[in-house]
Parts: C-alpha cells; sequence; structure tokens
C-alpha cells in the first residue's frame, strides 16, 4: 500500500487509482488489493457487474439472467471497463471516479478517500455508488 508523508497531490492519487484499475482489468485482484486501504472486493466487482454488463444483457433484451456467480468465474469483463472522470471533492480528500463500459460512462462510481494514518496518508476504498 502506498503511504505518503504529507497529504499526496490529485495526480499522485489518481495514477494509483489507475493503476488499480488496470490491475482489476487484468483480473489480478489480489494486486489491486494491495494498492489501497481495500474494502470487501466482492461487492465492488458484482456492482461494476451488474452496472456494466448486467445493465447491457438487459437493455440488449437479452432473456434470461447469468448463474448468480457467472460473473465471479470469468472475469474477462473487467477488460470492457475504464476508469472515466475523476471528481473530487471540496477538501481534496474524497473523489468518486466514474466508470465505462466499452466507452459507455455507466451508472456504478467508485468512492475512494485518503485518509490519515499514523505513518501518513494512504488511499482508502472504493465505496460504490449509483
Amino acid at each position: 500500500m502506498r503511504i505518503w508523508t504529507e497529504h499526496p497531490a490529485q495526480a499522485d492519487v489518481e495514477a494509483v487509482v489507475r493503476r488499480y484499475f488496470s490491475l482489476l482489468r487484468a483480473g489480478r485482484i489480489p494486486e489491486a488489493e494491495q494498492l489501497i486501504d481495500h474494502g470487501p472486493t466482492r461487492h465492488v466487482l458484482k456492482s461494476l457487474w451488474t452496472g456494466s454488463v448486467g445493465a447491457s444483457a438487459e437493455g440488449d433484451g437479452a432473456s434470461g439472467n447469468p448463474a448468480a456467480d457467472e460473473w465471479e468465474q470469468d472475469l474477462s469483463w473487467l477488460g470492457d471497463l475504464d476508469p472515466a472522470d475523476f471528481h473530487w471533492g471540496e477538501t481534496g480528500s474524497h473523489f468518486y471516479v466514474e466508470i465505462a463500459y466499452r466507452t459507455r460512462v455507466i451508472e456504478v462510481a467508485l468512492s475512494f478517500w485518503v485518509k490519515p494514518v499514523d505513518a501518513g496518508w494512504i488511499i482508502a476504498g472504493p465505496g460504490t455508488l449509483w
């Protein structure tokens, strides 16, 4: 996990979150989790899947739902996700990232925050926003 001794610049934080996302896209979940103070991955992945592949299947009129855990068995769909715009709060400690699925921004965003710890500052999250 990256620890800064001073409050990090937004560009530095965004670079870590982009790296986090590149690891997710590659299916390297444990490595992605190690970059930040991470919450439950399953919840994040399920929300991303529901907001992207699941929503796309509904919009295409696809019949039937995939097995409850199909999205967990084949993570190739993560390769179609990209971080879009970063939106920072007034304090410079909280932000959320819009997510694009096949270049279209979806309803799910991921929220993060820069939080102080004994050793300095870290990135925590993500939470899901709908």
